[in-house]
């Protein structure tokens, strides 16, 4: 695997790297190979062994304007594409569940106007939708399976605005043949209330999702996306 070379202390002769699959590793001077100063910028090859990056090869040093030993290591870290919209592991800064969330936003508009591909486009979304979120909890600290709150509500208020409207139309068949509006107020009503809880409720969760603030340090999801 390759990744890049966030820090290194010289008299503790241990560092950082972080790897293009978006975790971050840790690596002694001992290492590395072929023997050279070790600096952050630098480009590496290495072989990931848990949390620790090992048979490490020196490749090349970073531009200068995408990394700056005075930068911080929150601003060193691009939205990587990939990782952040179909791999469920590891953690996302907020910054980048919201770029991941309008690239779907985006690609979810433009696949309603295209007839057919359109609904294989949309259930393609499912899963980098389920990408972003689940990582989003573990930056949080939380369990990815949340994501399953706002499926839950949906299924199971479906099922009692179909219930309750089949129910009350049996009821008031006579009314509603009539056209009384106290009888298609008190059919479809509820079902209504319950459709307008259910969009609130997925409002407030994804807002919950994409404003929530990162756990400070590593947790057992891995490190902190901000370097913090």
């Amino acid at each position: 695997m390759r990744g890049q070379i966030l820090s290194f202390d010289e008299a503790a002769g241990s560092g950082l790297i972080s790897g293009d699959d978006g975790l971050r590793y840790t690596f002694v001077r001992e290492s590395v190979s072929p023997p050279a100063t070790v600096t952050a910028g630098l480009r590496v090859d290495f072989v990931p062994a848990a949390e620790e990056a090992t048979n490490i090869m020196l490749l090349a040093a970073a531009p200068a304007s995408v990394v700056s030993p005075a930068m911080p290591v929150a601003l060193q870290d691009g939205f990587d594409f990939g990782t952040a919209l179909f791999s469920f592991q590891g953690r996302l800064r907020r910054q980048h569940f919201w770029i991941g969330w309008l690239i779907c936003l985006g690609v979810g508009v433009v696949a309603g106007w295209i007839p057919f591909l359109g609904l294989f486009l949309s259930l393609a979304l499912i899963w980098p939708n389920l990408a972003l979120a689940v990582k989003r909890f573990h930056d949080m600290g939380l369990t990815g399976w949340l994501i399953a709150i706002p499926y839950a509500v949906i299924t199971g208020g479906t099922v009692y605005a179909i219930v309750s409207v089949g129910v009350s139309a049996m009821m008031n068949a006579e009314a509603l043949g009539a056209e009384d509006p106290a009888a298609i107020l008190a059919t479809f009503g509820p079902a209504l209330g319950v459709f307008a809880l259910m969009w609130l409720v997925a409002i407030a969760f994804w807002l919950w999702v994409g404003l929530g603030d990162s756990q400070r340090g590593d947790n057992r999801f891995g490190p902190n996306p901000k370097g913090l």
